[in-house]
């Protein structure tokens, strides 16, 4: 038998992941201004990638906290 969908912690579960993505692009920007002349091209440019990924992912679970607030008051819209 399936479990029944328990959405009461996604909103804070969420909310984390977001708070940690964004600190973590934070201490990679911060380690690339401290960094940047210690570094080689190739780090740098692997690190920028991760952080764009990291703006995406931010975007989805933006995203996901929107579909919660319309699952939590009934909206179809």
């Amino acid at each position: 038998m399936a479990k029944p969908d328990n959405r009461d912690d996604n909103v804070p579960r969420i909310q984390r992941a977001i708070s940690n993505t964004i600190r973590n692009m934070r201490e990679a920007e911060d380690y690339l201004d401290e960094h940047a002349d210690e570094i080689t091209d190739e780090e740098r440019k692997r690190i920028e990638a991760k952080n764009e990924r990291r703006r995406e992912s931010l975007a989805s679970l933006r995203e996901e906290i929107r579909d919660e607030a319309k699952h939590k008051h009934g909206c179809d819209c």
